[in-house]
């Protein structure tokens, strides 16, 4: 006799609704940590200095 076995969780084919809110949320919280890192006085002060010696480069 041949027996089949089935996982227990059934079939497992992509997230379910409360998997992407978390998802979300943690996409949410990432952006607005890289926006508030990229907005801080250091980086756009580097920023500018790049962009500055990029025009003023000689070719």
């Amino acid at each position: 006799m041949l027996v089949v076995r089935r996982r227990a969780g059934g079939c497992d084919r992509g997230m379910t609704t409360s998997e992407y809110a978390v998802g979300t949320i943690a996409a949410c919280a990432f952006a607005a940590v890289l926006y508030k890192v990229v907005t801080s006085g250091a980086v756009l002060s580097a920023l500018q200095s790049l962009i500055k010696d990029a025009l003023d480069a000689k070719f």
